[in-house]
């Protein structure tokens, strides 16, 4: 293993006092709950509140867009585990203002029951709590409800922020971010393995000079496990399978991220987004704006995803609004 850690039960608590620590005019940790990431720019006017979350180990993802007009609040758990009913909860109690929250989090049977156990304990209080669970990795099922939540989890939580941002009510809140998850669309590609701290091995075996397209990143089985192929070769396959699934056409305008999952270069991820961009330009697709780099990581896995969401006029607007958290920022 090849990580700069102290002990490897604690990397979760160090990581997030370093967080705080480092963003400190953005975030706090909650007093009684040291696994809730709050904002301090939360607006003094009530409105609806976002919460989001999931395991360690995916940063910048979650706690990295808790801000100004984004999230509101992340629940952190364990690596690659969701959060505790009572992290998810302690989240909605730190952030209410009477208007409702939102929870958005990847769609993992662990963060499901979870998060909908804390959605009870708040309805025995008189507090609404809705969800919308991400299912933008369009390899992990066929049906579109049985789809984990991957790196284009972003947009959908910008679509989030920016809905409760303008002051729309829970239930239009809610809507936006499920119109945002249905346009979005990513699929992946691992070269390694990432490393469990606690044990310094690799979650799975994969030989050097192998990939995997399809992969999750938590280590689920993708499509087919290959030799490696050139970048262009790569981001083909994965941009034939995204065009498969989303039916884009031309004509069709989308924002595109290209997303490393750790340990992949910045050098690598460009060459990819070069041809990315190249192969939706000749398909007629505009590309309205692009993200490149770390969103939502896998530890220090080598590989990348690529996610687009489809735009009309309702998700541009919203993806513009303007916000301020540590990795991600629309200029107001």
């Amino acid at each position: 293993m090849k990580r700069l850690i102290n002990d490897g039960y604690d990397v979760v608590e160090e990581l997030l006092e370093g967080y705080c620590l480092a963003h400190s005019d953005y975030v706090e940790l909650k007093q009684d709950c040291n696994r809730v990431i709050v904002s301090k720019k939360m607006s003094s006017e009530p409105r609806v509140r976002i919460i989001v979350g999931g395991g360690s180990g995916h940063e910048p993802a979650f706690l990295g867009y808790v801000g100004k007009d984004f999230a509101d609040a992340a629940a952190v758990g364990n690596v690659n585990t969701s959060p505790s009913p009572e992290y998810c909860y302690a989240a909605v109690k730190a952030v209410d203002a009477g208007k409702g929250c939102l929870f958005v989090y990847g769609n993992y049977a662990g963060d499901v029951m979870n998060f909908d156990m804390a959605a009870e304990l708040a309805a025995e209080e008189g507090i609404r709590v809705e969800t919308v669970t991400t299912t933008d990795d369009i390899y992990s099922s066929e049906n579109v409800q049985d789809r984990r939540g991957v790196a284009g989890n972003v947009f959908v939580f910008k679509v989030a922020g920016s809905a409760a941002a303008k002051g729309y009510d829970l239930d239009k809140v809610k809507a936006l971010t499920q119109k945002a998850n249905a346009n979005t669309y990513s699929i992946g590609v691992a070269l390694s393995s990432s490393t469990l701290p606690v044990t310094g091995e690799p979650i799975f075996e994969m030989q050097d000079g192998d990939m995997e397209v399809g992969m999750g990143i938590h280590g689920e089985p993708g499509i087919e496990r290959t030799k490696l192929e050139k970048a262009d070769v790569v981001v083909s396959q994965l941009i034939d399978h995204i065009l498969a699934d989303s039916k884009l056409k031309s004509g069709d305008e989308i924002e595109l991220l290209i997303n490393g999952l750790g340990g992949l270069a910045l050098m690598d991820q460009y060459i990819c987004y070069r041809k990315a961009h190249l192969l939706l330009a000749e398909k007629g697709i505009k590309i309205y704006k692009s993200l490149v780099g770390n969103y939502v990581t896998s530890m220090d896995m080598v590989g990348m995803s690529i996610s687009v969401i489809k735009l009309d006029q309702e998700l541009k607007q919203l993806l513009d609004h303007p916000c301020d958290a540590p990795y991600f920022k629309v200029a107001y």
